[in-house]
């Protein structure tokens, strides 16, 4: 990396000391937790903004690579469809649309009509579509709009026959979808308490409420379905049983996967009847038959199971499993007709089965190659399924399934600009400090020589039950391009091996996430496949925080750190908008015990003087998710703490949030000035690859 004398613009501090139990924590950029509305948040970021801009102008290659990905980006793309009524529906982009468009159709295979675009939405892309819902007929759709990346989002409902909007608006609804009537008239949403005035970015979420909105009435007017004032904490959304008979409530308290089951009959004005009334493990409702109720659960299985519960009978001695626990996880499932499809993970690649309603009959659906299932849609009077499929090298295609025939059709085809044929990919296995086996996706040229001096990229997660399967990236294409190695980790805290494997990476036990990250890293170098000096890490929200953690802990082991949106004060988080949520994977500083071991990793809290790697932090001004203010005090510490020469930046996107949303546009300028940050960095010779592939793809 070239050497270059960096001056930080200068950020105050401010004589913050907090005391947790006992022990005294200083926090003098505590200011920079506020909104960016503020005048001096603003100038801050406006200073940090254009030393980074400054220091990427300066890379030649950032050009060529904004022009590559422009390139790859830009081919027609297009999801599962899924059918409501007698009309069909599916998201399309005809290649660098800002945001995805909305189609209705008679058939699946067919052109259809434009439903919605988000593109007209807004003059810059900022504006996205955040969640929909079709009425049971196909005549209506509920659509949320999210502005500047934030999760708040605003309810619309469209005729589909006119085309035209409704005159209602309705606010102030957030981590919610529309549970529609069974005869179209209206719809079940939640909402929170309109935030207090400059409090909508970073005010905590409480209260949840659930509305029935009726179609031509003012938002004022709305019918208060649920809400539980003594546990304000408490989330729930509604779902309608197949039979149209039964409303039940899935109500969460946190992000772990352990909730409750309410019902009571649709049209009554009875209080919800507890079904699952024990916070012990996961329940989702698929379907019913009469008082046959079928849920996916963990309940005495870690990786999943099916179950049924006769409501007349619901004591646990009574419940029947129709689908018993496998080696693999369970992922997903949908009920159709007298069958269910079922999702597994398998080693955190997908599988996709089907068997009867008593468990008998099992078969596969065949999937192309080593990947991901995206989407799986079917209703439960049909004989299609819809799904979609993808692969690290393996552009998203939908396909039907045909639960008649067995036989399943691709309905779209790729036009990527892309050989793949050049590329492989691979799993390996890393062993981390403790012994336990660590799966790794790789991805490369066919031809590469494991001579340590490849630049690679790895990527995890770890956490939250999330698990990492093979996925499409458009940008990761042109990383490949310039010579990279893509490396996907799969580490404890994630789903891919069921309730243990995630619980092995949570609260006093996060610390194993982080010894499986360093391992995978340890592996790839100890392999011949990189060296530290051309290994990069990177990891969003979550996973922001785990680069965090790993560059704290093992900066020697590194040549670049990307971390996005990224937990990083993991003393303060719970106090901002859904923080709260992440306290059952992360504990709270509230707590004496937990407290010592949020201290112990706490990326903010343990940068100490040293020569950390050339790192470019990323978030957004709007992210009301993980609040900006975790990113902007990593940022000023690091710079503060940075003893070498290597690059300490941070890029702040306006008008944008956490990632969900985000315009083509700011995605390409912002993977460009990343893989630009990058070849600079780690030494990258990249030019004439570039320019070899522009030429062949023209």
């Amino acid at each position: 990396m070239q050497s270059t004398t960096f001056r930080y613009p200068k950020t105050k501090k401010v004589n913050q000391l907090d005391t947790y139990h006992g022990v005294d924590v200083a926090d003098p950029y505590r200011w920079l937790e506020q909104p960016y509305t503020e005048p001096e948040v603003s100038s801050w970021i406006k200073a940090q903004n254009e030393l980074t801009y400054g220091f990427l102008e300066t890379i030649s290659e950032r050009q060529k690579i904004k022009e590559r990905l422009t390139e790859l980006w830009n081919f027609p793309k297009a999801g599962a469809p899924f059918k409501k009524g007698k009309r069909y529906f599916q998201f399309r982009n005809t290649g660098l649309q800002n945001q995805h468009v909305l189609y209705v159709m008679t058939r699946p295979d067919e052109p259809g009509e434009v439903l919605l675009d988000p593109n007209t939405l807004s003059n810059d892309g900022t504006a996205a579509l955040n969640n929909l819902s079709v009425s049971p007929d196909g005549r209506f759709l509920a659509f949320a709009v999210s502005e500047s990346g934030s999760d708040w989002q605003s309810w619309f409902i469209r005729d589909i026959e006119t085309g035209k909007d409704l005159p209602e608006k309705l606010e102030w609804s957030k981590f919610s979808g529309a549970t529609w009537l069974p005869d179209g008239s209206g719809f079940i949403y939640g909402r929170f308490p309109e935030p207090k005035q400059d409090g909508a970015y970073t005010e905590a979420n409480a209260k949840q409420q659930l509305f029935l909105h009726k179609l031509h009435s003012a938002q004022s007017q709305d019918e208060l379905i649920y809400e539980n004032p003594e546990e304000p904490q408490w989330m729930a959304h509604t779902i309608t049983s197949d039979d149209d008979r039964y409303l039940l409530l899935h109500i969460s308290r946190d992000t772990s996967p352990v909730n409750l089951i309410y019902y009571r009959e649709l049209n009554s004005k009875d209080a919800f009847k507890p079904l699952i009334a024990d916070w012990e493990a996961a329940f989702y409702f698929l379907g019913n038959d009469g008082n046959t109720f079928y849920f996916q659960t963990t309940y005495q299985a870690d990786r999943g199971k099916v179950i049924a519960i006769d409501i007349a009978k619901p004591e646990k001695d009574e419940w029947q499993t129709i689908v018993p626990e496998s080696n693999d996880t369970l992922q997903a499932i949908k009920f159709i007709g007298d069958q269910f499809v079922c999702l597994y993970l398998h080693h955190a690649s997908n599988v996709l089965k089907r068997l009867k309603t008593d468990g008998s009959s099992p078969s596969d659906i065949n999937l192309p190659t080593l990947g991901t299932v995206e989407a799986l849609n079917a209703n439960r009077d049909d004989t299609q399924l819809f799904y979609s499929f993808t692969s690290f090298l393996y552009p998203s295609l939908s396909f039907e399934f045909n639960l008649d025939t067995g036989v399943s059709r691709q309905l779209n085809e790729s036009a990527l600009k892309f050989d793949a044929s050049l590329y492989e990919t691979s799993q390996v296995f890393a062993t981390s400090k403790d012994g336990t086996q660590v799966p790794i996706f790789l991805v490369h040229k066919k031809d590469l020589e494991k001579n340590g001096q490849n630049p690679c990229l790895l990527y995890g997660y770890g956490g939250f039950n999330i698990s990492l399967s093979p996925s499409f990236s458009v940008s990761r294409l042109a990383w490949l391009e310039l010579g990279g190695i893509l490396a996907v980790a799969n580490l404890r805290g994630g789903g891919e091996y069921g309730k243990a494997w995630h619980q092995a990476g949570t609260l006093d036990r996060k610390q194993n996430v982080f010894n499986d990250f360093i391992a995978s890293a340890e592996y790839l170098i100890e392999q011949g496949y990189t060296a530290p000096a051309k290994l990069a890490i990177q990891g969003g929200s979550n996973g922001g925080l785990l680069v965090g953690a790993a560059m704290t802990q093992r900066p020697e082991l590194f040549g670049a750190a990307l971390p996005a949106v990224g937990v990083m004060d993991m003393l303060r988080f719970h106090l901002f908008t859904i923080g709260w949520a992440w306290v059952s994977d992360y504990g709270s500083s509230a707590d004496p015990e937990q407290f010592k071991s949020l201290f112990a990793y706490s990326p903010l809290h343990n940068l100490r003087p040293a020569n950390y790697p050339a790192t470019l932090i990323t978030t957004g001004d709007h992210d009301d998710r993980v609040v900006p203010g975790h990113s902007f005090k990593f940022a000023a510490t690091l710079q503060e703490a940075q003893q070498g020469t290597a690059p300490t930046l941070i890029r702040i996107q306006t008008k944008a949030g956490h990632g969900a949303g985000k315009p083509t546009t700011m995605l390409i300028e912002e993977q460009a000035d990343i893989w630009g940050f990058l070849v600079r960095v780690l030494n990258i010779n990249s030019s004439e690859t570039l320019l070899r592939k522009r030429r062949s793809s023209s």
